[in-house]
């Protein structure tokens, strides 16, 4: 991981899925400037690892990959835990917003390509303190 991350919080979160649990060691974005940086600049980003940017209060998320040089999938997470929408493969380096299309909480960053492999879908519920669950 790139050297700031370091100062960012390292956590696992769980994904319950029709296949079973998927389990990711995740780095935790949960201010402006954490938010701001998100995966810019990281030319890799090993398989069940990730970002978990959590807001406040539900509100519609935009997204982008600037400066970022792997493609990812977003997961965007409703406050009940549940997710509302997975944009898979994002395109490196593109400036197009990345739209949550509903309020949410949280959106979880994996490897592009991860949420299909695991058989990540919406409806399925990630599991995480910022949700009431542990």
């Amino acid at each position: 991981m790139a050297a700031h991350a370091a100062a960012l919080d390292i956590q696992t979160v769980e994904i319950l899925t029709r296949a079973g649990r998927a389990k990711f060691t995740v780095e935790i974005a949960d201010t402006p400037e954490a938010n701001a940086k998100g995966l810019m600049f990281r030319r890799s980003l090993k398989t069940g690892h990730g970002m978990l940017f959590l807001y406040p209060s539900p509100q519609e998320i935009t997204m982008w990959m600037r400066n970022t040089y792997i493609p990812l999938d977003m997961i965007f997470i409703r406050s009940d835990g549940r997710i509302h929408r997975i944009v898979a493969q994002t395109e490196p380096f593109s400036e197009e917003h990345i739209n949550s299309d509903g309020d949410v909480t949280a959106v979880l960053e994996i490897g592009g390509g991860e949420a299909a492999r695991l058989g990540i879908a919406e409806g399925d519920r990630l599991f995480h303190r910022h949700f009431g669950k542990k």
